[in-house]
């Protein structure tokens, strides 16, 4: 099929009060029209709008860094006819490794949790340090996503793809090397605070030029982006059971319930081991992807696809110039601002039940996964903590993924935006269940009254697939002209109505990352910026 898609309007203006709108405005938009007449898509259903998220999870995050790729087949646009496209599997392999690298920094971050509180012994930030890392990383890739988007049209996507790639596989290669080296404590988490901010904008950049770029080759480029990202999670986590495993391979039971004892506190030297290990694997693979898309930047192919991008992007830059020159806002008019504001707003208001329970989903998951979980540990003495939380990690990705994956089949699809709110809300019941598991600290601390941990592993998998399934369901019924009657009928809403979803999203993992400081406040019984 084809589709034709709105076209970008130039958004010339970046004032924090328009942040929504313009977020929302980058893809209601006339920028890239003519590049979008050449996607294609096979094998969906051509009466249902889709939506596809890209994370940088933050659980999401995949959490957390979100881009939205609005996906729409025919309850958007027109002139949709079904064509045959031959998959060149050299370009898809390379859009793959670009969509693993796009997650790739956050999982880094998340899975290296251990490794970064063992360096934060004696300071009195190390028990907040997950909920400083994810909030703050999240605000910064708000504005990081919603400025990439906006500029895309003046941007070449391939420049951006390479340094990009080359910024991100740096900030990964000097977390590699803080593994030889002692700071202090406060140093360290600064260190770690900014390269944590320095990925979330770097990936920002990435993933928008991925998408963009895969988008002129067609569907099945696209989907291998999006698979890359939906794979990059559990792989991640089964080279952190890994190489968890080979640390602590040969710990007695004397030492474990010595590590234990002391918080979590030994000399590291698992932890480091772990974490080098991971941290030079991902360097590797993203040194790998550079020089991969390097050399597919240079085939023909390529640059007969792309370059009407690149060529977008001269003639923008230069139309910008002409109207800076000569005072005038391109395609800007007081009337045209008025109508795109109250566009947003109706919409806002029509879609407000999936918006909440979408951004309610990510409220619950990212106030108890990982600044929560990351502190139960093992009631099996015989189970090493760092093997333990190594394994909750892989449980949540896994569950995640399938949560996503079930969506593709009709049958367990719901479109009543009263049940998927109702499944949003009962989700709330994670946060006192997780409360009752063998946390550090905190009401069931010397007796669990979830002691078992398949139960608690179960647990993790059932947050994962309620997260990735019902936040799926939230997208799609928001976009969906034919299963969303608030919507009523109108074609031209359906990309602002993913879009404002997309935004609430990336507010309910910003407003989560903060709402883990309250829940750890009822963890430690102390004050949670400090203690």
């Amino acid at each position: 099929m084809e589709w034709k898609a709105p076209r970008l309007r130039s958004l010339l203006c970046f004032r924090p009060a328009r942040l929504f709108q313009l977020y929302c405005n980058a893809f209601v938009s006339q920028s890239h029209h003519d590049a979008w007449q050449h996607v294609t898509t096979t094998d969906f259903d051509h009466r249902v709008g889709g939506l596809f998220i890209m994370l940088s999870h933050q659980p999401q995050a995949k959490t957390i860094a979100t881009t939205i790729l609005i996906f729409a087949v025919d309850d958007f646009g027109s002139d949709i006819s079904i064509t045959d496209q031959t998959v060149d599997s050299r370009i898809w392999w390379i859009y793959f490794m670009l969509g693993c690298a796009t997650l790739l920094p956050w999982n880094a971050l998340i899975t290296a949790t251990s490794f970064f509180l063992s360096r934060l012994v004696g300071s009195p930030l190390r028990e907040t340090f997950t909920s400083y890392m994810t909030t703050i990383s999240t605000v910064f890739n708000i504005f990081a996503v919603a400025h990439a988007t906006a500029t895309s049209k003046r941007s070449s996507p391939s420049q951006r793809v390479v340094w990009s790639t080359a910024s991100t596989t740096l900030v990964i290669v000097l977390l590699f090397l803080s593994t030889f080296v002692h700071y202090q404590p406060s140093t360290f988490f600064f260190f770690a605070i900014l390269c944590s901010i320095l990925l979330a904008i770097f990936v920002s950049y990435l993933s928008t030029a991925a998408f963009a770029g895969a988008s002129l080759f067609g569907a099945p480029y696209m989907q291998s982006v999006i698979s890359g990202q939906a794979a990059i999670g559990v792989v991640v986590s089964v080279v952190q059971v890994a190489t968890s495993a080979l640390s602590v391979w040969g710990s007695t039971s004397e030492a474990i319930a010595t590590f234990i004892s002391n918080d979590g506190v030994g000399d590291g030297k698992a932890e480091e081991d772990s974490a080098r290990a991971f941290f030079g694997i991902s360097a590797i693979f993203m040194i790998s992807t550079f020089i991969a898309y390097a050399w597919m930047a240079r085939l023909s192919v390529y640059i007969d696809t792309v370059g009407i991008l690149e060529q977008n992007a001269k003639l923008d830059g230069a139309l910008d110039s002409a109207d800076e020159m000569g005072g005038l806002v391109f395609r800007s008019t007081a009337q045209a601002s008025l109508d795109e504001r109250n566009q947003i707003l109706r919409v806002f208001k029509a879609n407000i039940i999936y918006e909440f329970a979408v951004a309610y989903v990510y409220v619950v998951t990212l106030a108890v996964f990982p600044v929560i979980t990351i502190t139960i540990q093992p009631t099996n003495p015989n189970t090493h903590p760092l093997l333990f939380s190594a394994i909750h990690f892989l449980m949540f990705n896994f569950g995640d993924f399938f949560g996503r994956y079930i969506c593709s089949f009709p049958r367990v699809i719901t479109w009543s935006a009263a049940r998927i709110l109702v499944f949003s809300i009962v989700r709330t019941l994670f946060i006192p269940i997780f409360l009752l598991c063998n946390t550090v600290q905190g009401p069931s601390h010397d007796s669990p009254v979830i002691s078992s941990d398949i139960v608690y592993m179960l647990l993790v998998g059932a947050l994962g697939l309620s997260n990735g399934y019902v936040s799926t369901l939230c997208m799609l019924g928001a976009s969906s002209l034919e299963h969303n009657p608030r919507l009523r009928k109108r074609r031209e809403d359906v990309p602002v109505a993913s879009t404002v979803a997309g935004f609430c999203l990336i507010v309910g993992v910003a407003i989560g990352s903060f709402g883990s400081f309250g829940v750890r406040a009822i963890v430690c019984q102390c004050n949670p910026f400090v203690n």
